[in-house]
């Protein structure tokens, strides 16, 4: 759905969740946590780069133009 809305998406290197059964054992999962480092070190960028003059420059979008294949 978001990229349908033209909205960015940003991802990681897997399922973005961490496991454990107990209060705190999530961050013992030590692939589920570098998990979510990446996908934060990537969300920060993203955000920089869309907010680097102050402005971001979005690109120019054509108007939508359905088509409806039942004829």
């Amino acid at each position: 759905m978001f990229e349908m809305m033209n909205m960015p998406v940003v991802t990681s290197q897997y399922w973005n969740i961490a496991y454990g059964s107990a209060k705190g054992e999530g961050k013992l999962d030590t692939e589920g946590m570098q998990t979510m480092r990446t996908l934060a070190d990537n969300m920060a960028f993203l955000l920089k780069k869309i907010h680097a003059n102050g402005t971001p420059d979005y690109p120019e979008r054509e108007p939508w133009k359905p088509m409806n294949f039942i004829r």
